[in-house]
Parts: C-alpha cells; sequence; structure tokens
C-alpha cells in the first residue's frame, strides 16, 4: 500500500525504524531532504554497511516499486535505458511486410533508467543505481542529464521525461572516485561502520532469536576485528550473518571452537582467517568481553 511521504525527519526516522533500518540522525536528515527536494542521495561507504538497505527499505516503507540498476565495467546508456527486440522485430517484418512499425513500443525492452521515468500505480518508483563506481567516465556523462532532467531519451520515438522524479540512490563502495560534477547533482553522505549500541540495536532488530549474551559478543567480537590489520574489514552485513549462522547452530555464547568453525561467515579472505586463528581468537574474544564487562 502506497504512504505518503514523512513531514519531518523524526517521521523519517520511524519510516526507516519501522522496516528494522537503524541509521543517525544525519542520514534520516539526508533522506528527509532527499524525498522533500527530489534530490538524489549518493551514499558512499565500505561494502556492508546498509547503503543498498536503505533503498529496499524506502520502497517497502513507502509502498513504491524498487528498480535496481546493477552497475559493472562497460555499463553504457543503452544498457541502462532500453534495447530493441530484434528477434520480435525480424518477425513481424517478415510477416506483415512494410507496414509494421518495428519501432513501437511493443518491440521496446524497456531497461531500468527508462522503467524509473515512467508513471507507477504506486507513485514514482524508488531508482537504486548500485555500486556506480564499477562504471566508467562516459556513463557518469550520461547519468548527469538523466538525473538533472529526469528524462531519458530513445531515438527511434523520442524524449521521456518523467511526470513525477523517482526517488533515486546512489551507492559507491569508493573502489574508485566518481566525478565531482555527479556528486554535486546529489545530497552526499558517507555511511560508515555503526558504534557498538547501534550495531546492537541492529542486530536485536534483525536477528531477534539471537540471545543476549551472544548478540553482545558477536558485536564486541566484531568491533574489535575492525582493529586489526586486515585485508577487508567485515561489515554489517557479515555481522548479521554470523549471528544467523550462529542461531542455526544453537549457540548462546561465543567460544575460540565455535569462532574458528564460523569465521569464514565474517572474514572472506583467506589471509585475514589465517591471522584470527587459534590463540589470537582467544584473544580477541577475551579482550572482547573485557569490554563487556567494563561497559556494565
Amino acid at each position: 500500500m502506497t504512504k505518503t511521504l514523512p513531514k519531518s525527519i523524526d517521521e523519517t526516522l520511524s519510516l526507516l525504524r519501522a522496516s528494522n533500518y537503524i541509521c543517525d540522525r544525519g542520514l534520516a536528515t539526508l533522506t528527509y531532504l532527499s524525498l522533500t527536494l527530489n534530490r538524489p542521495v549518493f551514499l558512499e561507504g565500505e561494502a556492508g554497511v546498509g547503503k543498498t538497505e536503505l533503498a529496499k527499505t524506502l520502497a517497502t516503507g513507502l509502498g513504491r516499486d524498487l528498480i535496481r540498476l546493477q552497475c559493472y565495467e562497460g555499463l553504457d546508456a543503452s544498457s541502462a535505458v532500453y534495447e530493441w527486440n530484434f528477434a520480435a522485430q525480424m518477425l513481424a517484418m517478415r510477416q506483415g511486410g512494410d507496414d509494421v512499425d518495428i519501432y513501437s513500443g511493443r518491440f521496446l525492452i524497456k531497461r531500468p533508467l527508462l522503467e524509473a521515468m515512467e508513471p507507477h500505480v504506486g507513485g514514482p518508483p524508488v531508482l537504486l543505481i548500485d555500486e556506480i563506481d564499477r562504471t566508467d567516465a562516459p556513463f557518469e556523462a550520461f547519468l548527469l542529464e538523466a538525473l538533472s532532467d529526469y528524462q531519458v531519451t530513445v531515438p527511434e520515438i523520442g524524449t521521456i521525461k518523467a511526470a513525477e522524479p523517482p526517488i533515486v540512490i546512489l551507492t559507491s563502495n569508493r573502489t574508485r572516485e566518481v566525478h565531482d560534477a555527479l556528486k554535486r547533482r546529489c545530497l552526499y553522505h558517507w555511511v560508515d561502520y555503526p558504534d557498538f549500541e547501534r550495531e546492537l540495536e541492529i542486530l536485536h532488530a534483525r536477528v531477534p532469536e539471537a540471545a543476549a549474551v551472544l548478540s553482545r559478543e558477536v558485536v564486541g567480537f566484531v568491533q574489535r576485528l575492525r582493529q586489526e590489520d586486515l585485508f577487508k574489514a567485515p561489515g554489517l552485513a557479515e555481522t548479521l550473518d554470523w549471528a544467523k549462522c550462529l542461531v542455526a547452530l544453537d549457540v548462546v555464547a561465543l567460544s575460540p571452537e565455535i569462532i574458528a568453525d564460523t569465521i569464514g561467515a565474517v572474514l572472506k579472505y583467506q589471509d585475514d582467517i589465517g591471522k584470527i586463528q587459534g590463540s589470537e581468537a582467544n584473544r580477541l574474544l577475551e579482550a572482547t568481553r573485557s569490554d563487556l564487562r567494563a561497559a556494565q
């Protein structure tokens, strides 16, 4: 069911929390301004900190369609906007001869950007342009026009302009710098790793079946891991995945043996796993428990 847009920052926080998306006030403020001013949001940060999840949460919370453009190296405008169904066009020409309009809408395959510009029953959709840093400069330049005027062009048909702008979320893992011209058209926010209390709150919301002691130890241990010299520190997504794995194993508290058996849910590179084995895992677990005792 379509819902009205939030009318304040507090309403935005409530909207996000209702779908178990728990963020700081800064991100809620930026989201509210984006919805109010029809400005795209550019979210940058490490993988697994909840950038993509914001778009999914907004679509769910507002009752809007979610349209996702997953970026990759070599993505071009035509792949992101439209394609013609050449096989259907050829078949229609054989059957109907010269009277067939092969550039009519029935032969048009709509890709995410074109789909986002068209009217939707529930209101303007949420357009997620995910991992924009994986594309190259020509595609960024194309997006400048598309996001400035909320329109795309199909040469055989003409320009298609959105009657109401979609809600646009761009994400970047910062594998490369995105051009300033694109960032200037967006409201920018760096999404950092959550602190202990917020990460624990998120874990309680997303994995409520996890025991209280286990939840605190999982979050504390992951927070400790992020301080280590690792190739890739675990994100919030890894915290939640690990907690779900431990719950599936009926674990109620961490132990060095359990950590060794399940560390692949948290760390994704063998060199990192090799550093957090045996006595090192035990040291981090003891340090975690010491931190938790001190905080009580």
